[in-house]
């Protein structure tokens, strides 16, 4: 009789294991999805622009003390004040002989410290909120989102300003601020998404297996919401950074001597008309750094976009 030979099945490559449409394990599902989520974005040119302006920001604030020329609050008053761009000091001096790409360049690790704390704060005051409101209902909802209008009802920048205003200046209290005012959006998405979550099989059949209130929240709903909370604190980002140097152009954010972008351009505004690089510059670097981050917000609300196609 004749003896029938199987031939073993040609081995998957990475892709199309990624790409398999029966995962064997969690982490296979897990890798697939972020492969395709990066598919996607990586097709988008101005988010892929958007992240690589993010990188160099953080590769320039990681590396200040050897990027940097100069001191940043050490001048020359003698030698260096208002000199134009060139020679030493390739984007000119300030008023008090400091070399302005040096502090531009110490300024992006305030930039990145105000900016990370108040997303750290931020958004998980907003997601707590949102999905607590959104699952539990009733006055419970009605508490906290009526709690939540009243601080939509203030401009950020208006409430940000009352806040420092009776807390005192500084970068810790600015930062305070700011998150004071930024969680309200948050918690609005957040509640959204757990109204469409709340009632689906899936949560029921959680709910059956004895899960608390709790459990089910904080293990099952708010990891559906992260991906529009990402999206939404990414796209965040330029309005924290322009509250930031608003705050700081008015001498409420980081006091001096401290290279806050803001700060400098409101040393400098008194020296638009003649010595226009005091002033530009680190206007120059808010306007490229708070682009960078709305295409990135862009690229990811396109890429985590459950309706995307897959590639």
């Amino acid at each position: 009789m004749s003896q029938t030979i199987h031939t073993p099945p040609p081995p998957m490559s990475r892709r199309q294991w990624l790409m398999s449409d029966r995962p064997q394990s969690r982490l296979q599902a897990r890798l697939g999805r972020a492969y395709l989520v990066w598919g996607r974005f990586a097709s988008n040119r101005l988010a892929l622009a958007g992240l690589a302006i993010i990188v160099a920001l953080l590769v320039v604030a990681a590396l200040a003390n050897v990027l940097a020329p100069h001191s940043p609050v050490i001048g020359d008053l003698r030698n260096a004040r208002l000199l134009p761009p060139g020679g030493d000091y390739w984007l000119g001096t300030d008023d008090q002989g400091r070399d302005i790409l040096s502090r531009l360049i110490y300024g992006s690790r305030l930039t990145l410290y105000v900016v990370i704390l108040v997303a750290i704060i931020a958004a998980p005051i907003g997601l707590i909120v949102g999905t607590a409101a959104g699952y539990a209902g009733g006055w419970v909802d009605s508490i906290l989102m009526r709690l939540t209008d009243i601080f939509l009802a203030f401009p950020k920048l208006i409430l940000a300003l009352a806040l420092v205003a009776a807390l005192g200046p500084g970068i810790e209290n600015a930062v305070f601020a700011i998150a004071v005012t930024s969680w309200p959006p948050y918690a609005r998405i957040a509640r959204a998404e757990t109204l469409t979550i709340r009632n689906s099989d899936y949560i029921a059949a959680v709910r059956l297996m004895g899960a608390s209130p709790v459990r089910i929240v904080l293990r099952h709903v708010m990891p559906l919401c992260l991906s529009s909370l990402i999206v939404r604190v990414t796209l965040d980002m330029a309005g924290i950074i322009l509250i930031a140097a608003g705050l700081g152009f008015l001498g409420l954010g980081a006091q001096p001597p401290l290279p806050e972008w803001g700060a400098m351009i409101a040393s400098g505004r008194r020296f638009i008309m003649d010595q226009w690089w005091v002033a530009a510059a680190p206007g120059f670097a808010i306007l490229i750094v708070s682009l960078g981050f709305n295409l990135l917000g862009d690229g990811l609300r396109d890429a985590l976009d459950p309706r995307g196609n897959n590639q």
